[in-house]
């Protein structure tokens, strides 16, 4: 029978191995299912005292009884005030979100691990919040009453709304829940970012409705974007948009209707006249470079390919299709802004497929701009996972 966990600091104790120490001293703040020691008897999201087989006191942590991540460090101190500790990291969240962000009222406010809230996602769009809770930790009643109240208090928002992923929940072992107001009754809204607008739908789309961590490559891409452009993955129209000004025609290709719906009504809010595709991308690719279509940008943003590390060398492939299309449909001074946010993917990989296809296609490639997630997507230098979009600028001969 495994030792029954002891109390640390008036804390239940998990008992992790020597690898699970050391990766924890090296600064990251996850301890995998198959480093725990001693875990027994403690309650799905507990705060917990971690310790080295020696006993030795390493932190304070929020523990889940099912996902492989069981231990999510929160401090390195003995926390006995969980809520006092959670109001004053939203508050230093949103702080550092007052520096940093520029031109929008549509931000992260809340980077799960980035910010040292492990499980807890929170987006602003304007004056609606929307949340995703990820962890059991998060979940309790307690802890969400905390959070609630603390981003009211400070943000004042009109509504807040939990955005829930199914999947998630159910590999945490949290019961069903739905996407749902939890505060106000607002469900949209208009933000705007580097001076375009968007309409936002606080319980619709993908992730918490749109995608912020793209916010300042768009207003890149379209220092450089020329002629005519062409947006591929396009979901609401983030690049589109901001490519219209600088372009004498831009059409935008996503797989999804009601995506391209949206960004329809958010090129009416902007006074922009855009063509949007429906259509697989890969195969609209193929199709209009054997057809010789010519652009001047081209802009390539897919979903993440690479989930896991055994999809790494499918994603690699696929990555690689993607920029050869787009390499021949460029013309001479074009612009190509290619990205990836395929955490498995590293920058290294990802640069080196763009060589490959720009190899093969007998075209030269100079980056103009090597670019990742928005400041508000802040990377811990210690727990690279933090760290996953690439955007790359480059301009093609």
């Amino acid at each position: 029978m495994p030792k029954r966990s002891t109390d640390l600091h008036g804390l239940p104790v998990v008992k992790v191995s020597r690898r699970g120490a050391n990766r924890l001293k090296d600064g990251h703040v996850w301890v995998y299912r198959s480093d725990i020691v001693t875990g027994d008897g403690i309650a799905p999201g507990a705060l917990v005292g971690v310790a080295d087989e020696r006993e030795k006191f390493l932190g304070t942590a929020l523990y889940s009884t099912a996902s492989q991540i069981a231990v999510r460090m929160i401090s390195r101190e003995a926390i006995n005030d969980l809520e006092g500790l959670l109001r004053q990291r939203i508050r230093d969240a949103i702080a550092y979100r007052e520096r940093v962000v520029r031109d929008t009222d549509a931000y992260r406010i809340v980077f799960s691990e980035a910010d040292f809230l492990p499980g807890l996602m929170v987006d602003r769009y304007n004056d609606v919040l929307s949340l995703q809770v990820l962890t059991q930790a998060m979940d309790t009643e307690a802890v969400r009453r905390i959070i609630v109240a603390e981003l009211s208090e400070r943000l004042k928002p009109e509504a807040i709304a939990e955005r829930v992923d199914p999947r998630v929940r159910e590999l945490e072992q949290l019961p069903a829940r739905s996407s749902s107001l939890l505060q106000g009754e607002k469900t949209s809204t208009v933000f705007s970012m580097n001076g375009v607008r968007f309409h936002h739908e606080a319980l619709e789309g993908q992730k918490t409705g749109a995608f912020l961590d793209q916010r300042e490559n768009y207003a890149a891409a379209a220092q450089y974007a020329h002629g005519e452009a062409l947006d591929v993955f396009c979901y609401h129209g983030g690049f589109a948009l901001h490519l219209a000004p600088h372009c004498s025609k831009v059409t935008g290709v996503d797989s999804s209707r009601p995506a391209l719906e949206v960004a329809d009504r958010n090129a009416a809010l902007n006074g922009r006249e855009i063509e949007w595709i429906e259509g697989n991308a890969f195969d609209l690719l193929r199709d209009y470079a054997g057809a010789g279509q010519q652009y001047d940008t081209i802009v390539l943003d897919p979903p993440a390919f690479a989930r896991s590390k055994s999809n790494l060398e499918t994603a690699l492939r696929g990555y690689k299709e993607l920029n050869l299309r787009a390499l021949k449909m460029l013309r001479p001074g074009g612009i190509l802004v290619t990205c990836s946010c395929s955490y498995h993917v590293s920058p290294t990989e990802f640069i080196e497929v763009v060589a490959q296809a720009a190899r093969d296609m007998h075209r030269n490639l100079r980056m103009v701009e090597n670019r990742g997630q928005a400041k508000d997507h802040p990377i811990l230098l210690t727990v690279p996972e933090t760290a996953y979009l690439k955007c790359i600028v480059m301009a093609v001969s």
